[in-house]
């Protein structure tokens, strides 16, 4: 990447070690506690004695980066020769981390552009992709900030924890008490909303394969599945989603962190679709 704009996200950018070495992107974690532990977030976090808390029953809850984190990221940026910095994060409508951002961002040594991807995972991940390919062509501080399109799909096991967290609609069926339908969801202006329904996963999972590939019709893109749990069904998603959806450039296959699965419960399985 120049050195001319640095690029910042959050670790529920679930970007993988390669692409953030190859990338040059800047990476500021959340924080996750279970029980008495309390961990960076990070898919290595979901072990060790932080799933030993949540085999315990421990609840898992969830934490934005302090603006002194973002802080000493952006300095650390300046300090390598960046003359500016675009800082992109999860969803302002999940998290507090855009404003520890903003807070951040005003104090910094060198003008700093924060956005909200009103995204989350390979979401964000591709948003901050995006920003760095810009930075690393010579793009500008508004070229930059301005990269990023994206949809997201994902279908989950349980809608509990969207319940709990008053990130999905009380009345909606099975909300709070397991899942009496089985939703396919997105996000839409930053927040979960539910797109269709179905009576069985299966069903959810071929609209999911679907609806990935109308968004990918006619335009180049690049794609993620991610997955908590089973591998193996994600996996098999990304297979079929080679064969429907054959054009596109980049394929990624990611695990989340325990952020998401504090936002989605487990067996969460999502697809995202990034033009470029």
């Amino acid at each position: 990447m120049a050195a001319g704009v640095a690029v910042v996200t959050d670790s529920t950018a679930c970007l993988p070690p390669d692409l953030l070495a190859s990338s040059g992107v800047r990476v500021v974690p959340l924080r996750v506690t279970a029980g008495a532990v309390v961990s960076d977030d990070g898919p290595a976090a979901l072990s060790g004695a932080l799933e030993a808390e949540l085999l315990r029953g421990a609840r898992l809850s969830t934490a934005s980066p302090a603006p002194a984190a973002f802080a000493a990221a952006y300095a650390a940026a300046a300090a390598a020769g960046a003359e500016g910095a675009v800082s992109v994060h999860l969803s302002a409508g999940l998290s507090g981390t855009v404003n520890s951002a903003t807070l951040a961002a005003a104090q910094a040594p060198v003008p700093v552009r924060v956005i909200d991807s009103r995204s989350l995972g390979m979401g964000l991940g591709f948003a901050a992709l995006a920003a760095a390919e810009a930075a690393g062509a010579g793009g500008t501080l508004d070229d930059v900030a301005a990269a990023a399109r994206l949809r997201s799909f994902f279908v989950l096991d349980t809608l509990d924890q969207l319940s709990v967290g008053g990130r999905l609609d009380p009345g909606f069926p099975g909300a709070g008490s397991g899942l009496t339908v089985r939703p396919l969801l997105h996000l839409a202006e930053g927040k979960v909303a539910v797109l269709e329904k179905f009576r069985t996963t299966s069903a959810a999972v071929r609209r999911l394969e679907e609806a990935a590939a109308e968004a990918a019709a006619g335009q180049p893109v690049d794609l993620a599945v991610q997955y908590l749990g089973d591998r193996e069904r994600a996996a098999a998603l990304a297979g079929r989603l080679k064969r429907l959806i054959p054009h596109a450039r980049h394929r990624y296959l990611a695990e989340a962190g325990p952020v998401i699965l504090a936002h989605t419960g487990p067996g969460m399985l999502g697809v995202v679709v990034a033009p470029y």
